[in-house]
């Protein structure tokens, strides 16, 4: 027994040698390989989109696309910011996906709050009533008449937001997160005198930040990145968000294209694609350094069965 408890303690000396000296351990070194061979693989191709944004649009269509703007062009970008209407663009998509976001999870939380806390007559019904959109879609024709004859939401951007205001997906993975929230402390909250919404709020919410972050980050992204919905309901050009109005443009653009006249062989097609990826993407991307923190924890509480 000496002799193991000897053996052990000289084991774990070795081994915080190695560590006080620096020594990488050969799976470290395979997994930050790794990780930097993925980092590259998803930066270049971003990186080429820039590039080529800023690059001049003979040389793109002559030579390809290349890591260094050669030359230097901001043709591309002129273009887009020519006029009032992409900033109402832009405008429209912020509003869209705020308000969007918000709604959507205040809603979702509380739903999911719900069907976790298995309340009698209550969680059942509602977990089927958030099952079945999973299965089956009333479809598009029924849609469009609920928005159009009924609900009366023609160029209005709750036209957009309502559609998508509850995920059935999102809402079973906050099920799970909610579950796995201690029951003492719910308990405690319960013998204090503190009610079912008291607990939601103070208690539920707080503790459930991980989960919160990339729900809110996911209906954000679906939100940001919606046109079709727009494009069934929205006719004012003024009100279209920024990928109905790019989706446009592109289509515009390179309609143009076909037509024998100076001002549209002048036009930079393939410049102007690049620029307007870099455009809708560029503020939806800086959302992720801020969820980054709660993103992998969030996704573990969700995934892991309660």
């Amino acid at each position: 027994m000496t002799t193991m408890t000897s053996s052990l303690a000289k084991a774990a000396g070795r081994t915080a040698a190695k560590r006080r000296s620096g020594g990488w351990e050969p799976f470290t070194v395979v997994s930050v390989i790794g990780v930097a061979l993925f980092m590259l693989v998803c930066l270049i191709p971003f990186w080429v989109i820039v590039s080529g944004s800023f690059t001049d649009e003979q040389t793109l269509a002559g030579k390809g696309y290349s890591l260094i703007p050669q030359p230097f062009s901001t043709a591309a970008y002129k273009l887009i910011f020519t006029g009032p209407t992409l900033v109402s663009a832009y405008v429209a998509s912020i509003v869209i996906t705020v308000a969007g976001t918000a709604l959507a999870l205040s809603i979702t939380s509380g739903l999911s709050w719900v069907i976790a806390r298995r309340l009698p007559y209550v969680s059942r019904p509602l977990a089927i009533f958030a099952y079945i959109p999973m299965l089956f879609s009333g479809g598009l024709v029924p849609l469009y008449l609920l928005v159009t004859q009924y609900l009366k939401l023609q160029n209005s951007y709750f036209a957009v937001i309502l559609p998508l205001l509850v995920a059935p997906f999102l809402v079973f993975i906050q099920v799970s997160a909610f579950r796995q929230l201690p029951e003492e402390i719910l308990d405690s909250a319960r013998v204090d005198g503190a009610g079912e919404l008291q607990i939601f709020f103070r208690i539920g919410l707080p503790l459930s930040k991980p989960i919160l972050a990339v729900v809110g980050l996911f209906y954000a992204v679906h939100y940001w990145n919606e046109w079709f919905t727009a494009l069934l309901f929205m006719s004012d050009i003024h009100k279209y968000p920024l990928p109905l109005l790019l989706q446009n443009l592109i289509s515009n653009v390179s309609f143009s294209q076909m037509l024998p006249t100076a001002a549209a062989q002048s036009t930079p097609v393939y410049q102007l694609r690049l620029a307007l990826t870099v455009v809708t993407i560029g503020p939806i991307l800086l959302a992720y350094p801020f969820a980054q923190r709660y993103f992998v924890k969030g996704i573990t509480l969700g995934a892991t069965k309660g």
